[in-house]
């Protein structure tokens, strides 16, 4: 799976379109519409920040001091308008986030509940855990899905408000900026996309083996003391955190990289803006503060260009949690008619006593056969003990029925 490939859209359409055209469809989109103009207010209070910045410098360089006290009183007006902006804009995204965490898990819930699904993935090697991708994978698509999209958004509003500012001041640094952000972009994508998002599904998967053996230990406690497992089980735990170490050092490995490319790729922005426009400056042609407010609007346009590289490591870990979310949601819709496959279901009749005829049994994933061709009657209150090894256990595992 790549970051930006057309398999990637398809796959987050899938999952994220149907909610903002149900039954909540209005609530959604009156919150996210909110959430578009809690946007502006917070662009226009930093392109409205900038301007004073340079007015402020250049007033002290001036030694003009009621330009400089009005930029101080302008300041303060705006802090008191952009403060609720900023306060409102996270508890509206949080607010809108959890409602869409509601209604997606009710939808899988359901589907998960439906035509013996939460069984008949027993059976599917390629689905492992259900219970998390239901419980924590659906949270961070909501999550991350609002954080990204509204980033985005915001990025483009940024990038119009201060591109005027830039272009009034420095045209060389806009053709710059342009150049610099693709190249950028282009690097992190090609060289740390694809492995850094197959590392990261390992990495949910391998977590989430670990987890449900821990689990699994306590929901069969008494067993496992009874019949003196603690040593196989043991072993079992600790080789499933040895994978998760192990796909864990590999990440990091990458992720070094990464961190190198973007921190070497952010200080230079620290450097450049000022080499550009320094000649301007010393002669006289820029007032300081009007380098300052370059600078400024030289960083927020790179930060709108540079949000996929900015942001690379939580986009690699999100796209992988959307191909896990996918493959879970073709899983639990199966066969369209919602027919149980020939074959694979025991088909049960009413009558007294407990009666099998001719039943294959295999384990979920086909490796081993348990039983061939069984044939057994039980009467009505009568009771059967059914004693055998349970894998991985090398306990046996006891049954009874009565």
């Amino acid at each position: 799976m790549t970051l930006f490939g057309r398999h990637s859209w398809r796959r987050f359409g899938e999952i994220a379109i149907p909610y903002w055209f149900s039954e909540e469809k209005w609530r959604a989109r009156g919150l996210i519409a909110l959430l578009a103009l809690l946007l502006l207010g917070q662009v226009w209070s930093d392109v409205l920040f900038n301007d004073q910045s340079g007015e402020i410098t250049s007033a002290l360089a001036a030694k003009d001091a009621p330009r400089f006290w009005s930029s101080i009183y302008q300041c303060i007006g705006i802090l008191i308008i952009s403060v609720p902006i900023y306060s409102l804009y996270y508890y509206v995204r949080d607010r809108l986030g959890i409602n869409w965490r509601k209604w997606l898990t009710d939808q899988f819930l359901e589907k998960y509940f439906s035509n013996r699904a939460f069984f008949e993935l027993n059976s599917n090697v390629a689905i492992d855990n259900p219970d998390q991708r239901i419980a924590e994978d659906i949270s961070t698509f909501t999550q991350r899905s609002l954080s990204f999209s509204l980033v985005i958004v915001g990025a483009v509003i940024q990038l119009l408000a201060f591109s005027g500012v830039l272009w009034s001041i420095s045209q060389p640094l806009v053709y710059f900026l342009i150049v610099y952000a693709t190249m950028g972009t282009l690097v992190a994508a090609l060289l740390f996309g694809k492995p850094l998002i197959g590392l990261n599904f390992s990495q949910l998967k391998r977590e989430a083996d670990f987890r449900f053996s821990l689990v699994r230990v306590r929901e069969n406690a008494e067993s496992i003391a009874m019949y003196r497992g603690e040593e196989q089980e043991s072993q079992l735990v600790t080789q499933r955190f040895k994978y998760v170490v192990s796909n864990f050092l590999n990440l990091i490995r990458w992720q070094l990289g990464l961190n190198t490319f973007q921190y070497a790729y952010s200080f230079l922005t620290i450097i450049i803006p000022s080499a550009i426009i320094a000649s301007r400056v010393i002669s006289g042609e820029l007032e300081v503060g009007r380098a300052i407010q370059a600078a400024g609007a030289f960083r927020a346009i790179l930060k709108s260009l540079a949000v996929i590289v900015d942001n690379f490591e939580s986009l690699s870990r999100f796209a992988a949690g959307v191909e896990r979310l996918d493959t879970f949601a073709k899983s639990l819709a199966g066969d369209p008619s919602g027919r149980p496959i020939a074959g694979q279901t025991i088909q049960s009749l009413r009558g007294p006593g407990l009666a099998l005829e001719h039943v294959t049994l295999q384990t979920p994933n086909w490796e081993r056969t348990l039983i061939v061709d069984l044939s057994v009657t039980i009467e009505a209150g009568k009771g059967l003990m059914i004693v055998g090894p349970s894998s991985p256990f090398r306990y046996p595992l006891t049954a009874m029925v009565s």
